[in-house]
């Protein structure tokens, strides 16, 4: 099973480089259902911040993009099941997508609570803020 980089991820989505893009799309319609495109953790983080600070797309648009990926057969995500997690926090919330997902990671592999310093991670479940007492 091949896994996709975030730049070819990005070349089909945003169709930016029409050769590019030509190139993407052909070998993702070519993939076999039976053997889909890896999506690793880490292309997933930086799908997420390349569309919305790259091309400023909007948070319900970038969560359109992912949920559209995820219904796709010829992909399949890293812990598919965290991804969805994350994206129904980030829909939910007014915290940052990679804060959803390490939530969500942390939750999925029974490593609960998340410790954090960032107030606005520690309104995730599962998540505390970790302070000086």
């Amino acid at each position: 099973m091949p896994t996709l980089d975030t730049n070819v991820l990005v070349r089909f989505l945003v169709a930016d480089d029409r050769n590019q893009f030509e190139i993407a799309k052909a070998y993702i319609n070519d993939v076999a259902p039976d053997d889909p495109l890896f999506i690793p953790y880490s292309v997933s983080l930086e799908l997420e911040w390349v569309l919305r600070t790259v091309y400023e797309l909007d948070k319900p648009t970038v969560i359109t993009i992912f949920n559209q990926l995820l219904e796709a057969r010829e992909i399949e995500f890293q812990e598919e099941s965290s991804i969805e997690v994350s994206l129904c926090l980030y829909s939910d919330n007014n915290t940052d997508f990679a804060d959803c997902l390490h939530n969500a990671s942390a939750c999925a592999n029974d490593r609960t609570p998340l410790m954090t310093f960032d107030r606005k991670a520690a309104r995730l479940p599962e998540s505390v803020l970790l302070e000086q007492s």
